[in-house]
């Protein structure tokens, strides 16, 4: 996937560290010492993402996410969090950071759905594995709502949500997000929302500067024109990707916009590398089956559905197309050798 400022990355993990989350053995395993990473260096969504899959199984809170926005600081954003303050009112920062979005840390997409008596600045999640798929939803949704906060403490402004709703079941836990949020919060919506009222995202900023607004925008424009020369490799990073998923794997199309790009020039740039969507998902169902049959005594039936087939037959079918033999053949020679 594409690679971002490792901030992000490092904020949360710092977080988890201060609520006394254990992260070390797991850190050690990437050789990462958290201490010593670079501030202006920049991590790999992918890696991200199978690192967060295996500290948040063994957190004891399971809203812990929740907890770990508030330490999302306004210095990580540089001239992104600049330019939402010299914006003239609320509306204009809204679609600012929507357009530049890809200088977040979030997994997902922002997009503004506009309403007469009340706007919502949503987030689309994209596909995350199970382990960390709430996890991170947390932290975006929550680390959004501070940095709003934030802002408004710096320019002097209070508007908050009137609802915010939320992409998983009600918790246990569900009174501590309308206490985090300060409205009525709902459940099991298909995208987060934060709906505001339409009015208040007229109030002028204090803070609005014309010049200042238009030299951090440039300067969020460089940024993004240096991310889009990223891209070298899209194969192995997809591959990457998709090898953190069990069960059921992403599309081609959410797979593109995981990596900020239409489906199209997704399709394009793997063309570029002689290869599809297609070659890279069976490249990553071939290599974990090919692990589970030689590790685990597993069912077909089993080992099918890990790799997103609703019947083992598919699976049988799609294997011996991949090696030439059956999966049985393959697991009875594996344990001759």
């Amino acid at each position: 996937m594409s690679t971002r400022s490792v901030l992000g990355f490092v904020y949360t993990l710092q977080g988890l560290k201060a609520m006394g989350a254990n992260i070390s053995p797991v850190l050690a395993r990437y050789r990462i010492d958290l201490d010593r990473l670079s501030p202006d260096a920049e991590i790999d969504r992918s890696l991200e993402l199978r690192i967060f899959s295996e500290i948040v199984p063994a957190l004891p809170d399971p809203a812990t996410g929740l907890k770990i926005g508030t330490a999302m600081s306004l210095a990580g954003y540089g001239p992104f969090i600049m330019l939402l303050m010299t914006c003239p009112n609320a509306w204009e920062a809204f679609r600012a950071g929507v357009h530049f979005q890809q200088l977040t840390y979030i997994f997902g997409e922002f997009f503004l759905e506009p309403g007469e008596s009340e706007t919502s600045l949503c987030l689309k999640p994209m596909p995350l594995p199970a382990a960390c798929r709430r996890f991170l939803i947390d932290r975006d949704m929550s680390g959004t709502y501070q940095l709003t906060r934030d802002i408004q403490t710096h320019i002097g402004l209070d508007i908050k949500p009137v609802l915010v709703e939320v992409p998983f079941p009600k918790p246990t836990e569900w009174k501590r997000y309308e206490e985090r949020y300060q409205c009525p919060v709902r459940f099991d919506a298909p995208v987060a929302r934060f709906a505001i009222r339409t009015e208040d995202l007229s109030r002028k900023f204090p803070a609005a500067n014309p010049t200042a607004y238009n030299l951090y925008r440039q300067q969020c424009d460089q940024l993004l024109a240096r991310r889009a020369n990223q891209l070298s490799g899209l194969g192995s990073q997809v591959m990457d990707y998709l090898d953190l998923f069990v069960e059921r794997f992403p599309s081609s199309e959410e797979v593109a916009a995981a990596f900020g790009l239409s489906e199209r020039g997704f399709r394009r740039h793997l063309s570029e590398e002689e290869t599809s969507f297609r070659k890279l998902l069976d490249q990553v169902r071939f290599r974990k089956a090919k692990q589970l049959l030689a590790e685990t005594a597993q069912s077909m039936e089993s080992i099918a559905r890990q790799l997103g087939y609703a019947e083992s037959a598919a699976f049988i079918h799609a294997f011996q197309r991949w090696a030439g033999t059956s999966p049985a053949v393959f697991r009875a020679e594996g344990k001759k050798g």
